[in-house]
Formats: structure tokens, C-alpha cells, sequence
């Protein structure tokens, strides 16, 4: 790896730790600041679960990807990606997918950035890619120069910024004409779900990460009970709460429209537990419509090539003009 290549890409000095360049490490902003301890210190205690737990999510989250950026295929994205120089996968967390980028195409460069400490454990595990590179800084504030990336996948991250609309106008900047965005953001639930989930946002701050935690591990069991009981119920459509109508799971119900209680036995006990802690324990999780999923897009001088839309989320690929 050409460290030389790497440093000239941006406009600062970067300072290499264990592995790992430099930007910044801390956010003069309180909610950020705390945003970022939390994904800290869920990779760092993810990181250290079981392998098959691991494997279960990444594999998981790559036939996601595919769906949610409209790849028909690993073979269709590792294409896209061979026609690219520099990839930056912004908010990598443990970096599983800045390593698929990088393995699926070892001719590309892959940058791999988040401003919690996912990185260092990131970087140790794949030290041996040639083409990957992690870097710990703040993804609305990259401090890369004009139009150097080729493609920026943001996937489920930037509505973690402090101002995401800020942050798609980084992209923007930093990515070469032509090029395209892949980023998620949630999307707005029904009334009681918003309301409880937007307490979150302040009192989270206030409250111990062991309480969080074991909120978590109570959410899950309340999650997996609800699923064991398996029963569909027909649900009238009540518009003032945003609660759509029609045949459900018990779960599903109480989980899109009231409290988000993940359970995925597939993925497991701690990977479902994890899940609910990044939902509820950071500063920072905004929630959008469709119309201002797409309004972001537009304002960042980005023009809309696919969009996914989903109960949990919207997605898309959209070029900078």
C-alpha cells in the first residue's frame, strides 16, 4: 500500500496509530461526542463475540447491500466496483464491508472511516488487505480534497451525523463528477414508535450504558416472546397515528408501531441485543420521510439513479452532477 497515495488524497496531516490514520478522534459537539462513545463501545464488545455470531450478521448484511443499492448480484457489484479507484466506505463500524469492497476488487483502493474506535480492532483484524485502509474521523468533515472518490457507500450511518443534510453535501463535495452515493437512512415509523423513540434521542444521554444495555437484553426477550407466539392479527388502518392497517404478526405490529424490540434467531442472542442497543442508546438517530430522503439528495446537487423503500428504511444510489 502506497501510504504516500493515501496522505495526499486529503488536506491535513494524518497521524498513523496502530495502524490506523488519524483525523480526529473527539467531536466538539455533546451529541456526537456521545454518538460516537456508544459505536465505540458496541463494536468494541461486538468484536469480541463469537465468530459464527460475526459471520451470521456479515453475511446477512452483504445480501442487504445488494437489494438495497440495487446489485442483482455479488458479481454485479464486484463490476461496479473494478471501475472505481477510490472507494470510501463511510462509517464502517468493524470494516466487513470496506474488506468485500477491497477483496472484490484488489485494484481499487478502499478507505474505510468512522469516528468510533471500530477501527483499530478494524484494522488489526484485516491487516493483511494491501488495497484497505482505515482512518478514525468524522465523516461530515472528511478532510479530503474536491472530487477525489469514485464512490462513497454510506450504508446505515448518516443519519448518526449531527447533521446529515451537512453530511450528504461532504459527499458531494469530495466525490468526482459523475460518481455516485449509496447511503440509508431510517425511516419514520407511526406516531407512538416516533414519540418513544424521540425521548430517546435526549434522555439516552442521562443514562447509564450498563441500564442501556439491560434495557437492551429485556428488549430482545420481549422481542423473541412476541415472536414465539406466532399469531397474525388484522390490523384497521388508523391514519392519524400513521398505523397502517392490514394482516400482521403480533410482533411486527407492536415492533413497527410501538417499540422496536429486534429478535432475529438466525442472527442470534447478542447480535439481536446489539441491535437494539445502537437503536436506542446514541444521541443522534434522525428518522426521515421519503419526500425528505429525496429533498437532501437534491439540495447536495445529486440526481436520483435508484431508490429502495422499505418498512425500516429508504436507500438509493444517486450521481453528483
Amino acid at each position: 500500500m502506497d501510504t504516500k497515495k493515501i496522505k495526499a488524497l486529503f488536506d491535513c496531516e494524518l497521524e498513523d496509530i496502530s495502524d490506523v490514520f488519524i483525523i480526529s478522534e473527539d467531536s466538539d459537539l455533546e451529541n456526537q461526542n456521545q454518538t460516537n462513545a456508544i459505536f465505540s463501545e458496541k463494536w468494541i464488545k461486538y468484536s469480541r463475540e463469537e465468530i459464527k455470531q460475526q459471520e451470521a450478521l456479515f453475511k446477512f448484511q452483504k445480501a442487504w447491500y445488494l437489494d438495497l443499492y440495487s446489485f442483482d448480484s455479488e458479481d454485479a457489484l464486484k463490476e461496479y466496483l473494478q471501475e472505481q479507484d477510490i472507494v470510501l466506505d463511510a462509517g464502517c463500524g468493524l470494516g466487513y464491508k470496506a474488506k468485500w469492497f477491497a477483496d472484490l476488487s484488489p485494484e481499487t483502493l478502499v478507505l474505510g472511516m468512522d469516528y468510533s474506535d471500530s477501527v483499530f480492532p478494524a484494522a488489526k483484524i484485516y491487516k493483511g488487505t494491501e488495497n484497505l485502509k482505515f482512518i478514525k474521523g468524522d465523516i461530515a468533515n472528511t478532510r479530503l480534497k474536491d472530487s477525489t472518490i469514485s464512490y462513497v457507500s454510506c450504508d446505515q450511518v448518516i443519519h448518526h451525523t449531527e447533521d446529515p443534510e451537512k453530511t450528504m453535501e461532504e459527499f458531494s463535495r469530495i466525490l468526482k463528477k459523475d460518481s455516485e452515493l449509496a447511503f440509508y437512512v431510517y425511516a419514520k415509523k407511526a406516531l407512538p414508535r416516533e414519540l418513544l423513540d424521540e425521548h430517546f434521542r435526549e434522555v439516552t444521554k442521562t443514562i447509564a450504558s450498563d441500564e442501556m444495555w439491560e434495557m437492551s437484553e429485556q428488549l430482545t426477550e420481549l422481542g423473541k416472546t412476541l415472536s414465539e407466539l406466532d399469531i397474525e392479527i388484522d390490523v384497521p388502518d388508523i391514519p392519524l397515528l400513521g398505523i397502517k392497517g392490514g394482516k400482521m404478526d403480533v410482533q411486527r405490529f407492536v415492533y413497527w408501531n410501538f417499540i422496536k424490540c429486534f429478535w432475529n434467531e438466525d442472527l442470534g442472542l447478542e447480535t439481536s441485543i446489539s441491535t437494539n442497543f445502537d437503536w436506542y442508546a446514541p444521541s443522534n438517530a434522525k428518522r426521515y420521510s421519503l419526500e425528505e430522503f429525496i429533498e437532501m439528495t437534491t439540495k447536495a446537487n445529486l440526481a436520483q439513479n435508484y431508490i429502495h423503500s422499505e418498512e425500516a428504511c429508504y436507500s438509493g444510489r444517486f450521481k453528483k452532477l
